[in-house]
């Protein structure tokens, strides 16, 4: 077997070959845009180098076939609350059923990453933010994945424990039917809410997303300050992001609350784009990008995910949630517009966030996993990701 460091165009391609090669049996794949992951490789286009290096490998047998991939990254703004030690990361792990080419792929990052001084690493992780390409696919093998999800067989579980990667933490996925009542104390909260001065909840609109870019700031950076892991956003930021994302945006969706004017909650979804991402085999050309619209305005996509929410500490566990939420179904249930509702995942550390998952009804339909390999243990014994303690 044969590792190459990619450093060219030809392995450039390679690597996102072997993608689909490893998953040309599974019925629920969808390829990945290859933009989207040359872009995180892309210094011009990936932030998180001004922090941190990466590299990739790919894989072959003796004859010149591709059986394996494999990234591995540093990036100083990778924190975990309760880890003292450097971590660096790896991902985009791709690999036929066996031990020993695994291995390979395993230890090359390793030994990359000890040379940069880092004692342990992460994975399958992104370079980059926690909403795209983390995590291991262990349950939930039917449903097809939501954009920037990952997809991998079945036995790339056993491929990480035999080597030695422990579970860090569980990532839990939630779905729903869109059209199912929420369960009654969402309408009674609402109807509190509803009553009470000062007190709304509406939907963006797509003609004023500055003021939007803005509200959701505020409450990020407010509803995340309490985890400890030094996460703030900017409205520029946000509004560079909403631009972006606006040709597939639906306003009707996209929820916030307020309380005298100001935003107190945010409830972000928006149509699952890996729907029709899944007939354009890799490519967003401009033909695609024509089908896209043309997909969008005739409601091809029937299924939301959620990407983010949350509620300002001073007004959590008042109901505010129930309110933002349930005006939000009161909106687009029995439309026909959408069938079903995936939520973001929820790490087995945020207990609460998990909770709210269930309490809208949402039943899990996937489990990923986030694993730790320490190198060495005496030094720095493995333990779980803590549990977050709210105030």
């Amino acid at each position: 077997m044969q590792i190459i460091e990619v450093l060219n165009k030809k392995t450039e391609r390679e690597f996102l070959e072997v993608n689909v090669l490893m998953n040309q049996n599974n019925k629920a794949y969808i390829r990945p845009l290859d933009n989207d992951i040359n872009d995180i490789f892309n210094p011009e286009k990936n932030r998180s180098f001004k922090y941190g290096d990466a590299k990739r490998w790919i894989l072959k047998d003796e004859r010149g076939n591709l059986i394996g991939r494999i990234a591995a990254f540093t990036n100083t703004k990778y924190i975990n609350k309760g880890t003292e030690f450097s971590t660096g990361g790896i991902g985009f792990f791709d690999c036929i059923n066996n031990q020993s080419a695994a291995n390979l792929l395993f230890d090359i990052a390793k030994n990359w990453l000890q040379t940069k001084g880092v004692e342990a690493m992460d994975g399958p992780i992104n370079f980059g933010d926690r909403d795209k390409w983390w995590g291991l696919l262990v349950e939930g093998f039917e449903d097809e994945p939501i954009y920037g999800m990952p997809y991998n067989p079945s036995y790339y579980e056993s491929l990480f424990e035999n080597y030695g990667f422990k579970n860090y933490y569980n990532q839990y996925w939630y779905k729903m039917i869109v059209d199912e009542p929420l369960p009654p104390r969402f309408k009674e909260r609402y109807e509190k809410f509803a009553s009470k001065p000062g007190y709304k909840a509406k939907h963006i609109e797509l003609n004023n997303l500055e003021k939007y870019a803005d509200d959701f700031a505020k409450v990020y950076n407010a509803a995340w300050a309490q985890h400890g892991e030094a996460k703030e956003i900017t409205k520029e930021k946000v509004l560079k992001l909403f631009n972006t994302m606006k040709p597939i945006m639906d306003e009707r969706v996209i929820w916030f609350a307020y309380f005298n004017n100001e935003p107190i909650g945010m409830f972000i979804n928006v149509p699952d784009i890996n729907q029709y991402f899944k007939y354009f085999n890799g490519k967003l050309n401009l033909f695609n990008k024509l089908r896209l619209l043309w997909m969008k305005k005739t409601g091809k996509c029937k299924r939301l995910t959620g990407l983010a929410f949350g509620v300002v500490p001073k007004f959590q566990a008042l109901g505010v949630d129930s309110f933002m939420i349930q005006s939000f179904a009161n909106t687009i249930q029995n439309k026909g517009w959408y069938n079903s509702y995936e939520m973001g995942w929820a790490g087995d550390w945020n207990p609460r966030m998990v909770n709210i998952y269930k309490s809208l009804g949402g039943k899990q339909n996937r489990r990923m996993v986030t694993y730790r390999y320490i190198f060495d243990e005496n030094k720095n014994p493995f333990e779980r990701h803590p549990v977050i303690e709210y105030k």
